[in-house]
């Protein structure tokens, strides 16, 4: 038998929780530190007296 086929449901359902959770984490930090960063402004400098 194909042990990939007889596998249980909930390891699937776990290896796509996981890959969903690293695919925004990386996502997060591309946004963060990448060229979309160039456009986040600070807060604290917004309002500083």
């Amino acid at each position: 038998m194909d042990p990939s086929t007889t596998g249980s449901p909930a390891l699937s359902v776990a290896l796509a929780v996981l890959a969903v959770l690293l695919a925004l984490t990386g996502f997060g930090i591309y946004l963060a530190f990448g060229p979309p960063s160039k456009q986040l402004t600070d807060p604290f400098d917004d309002h500083e007296d």
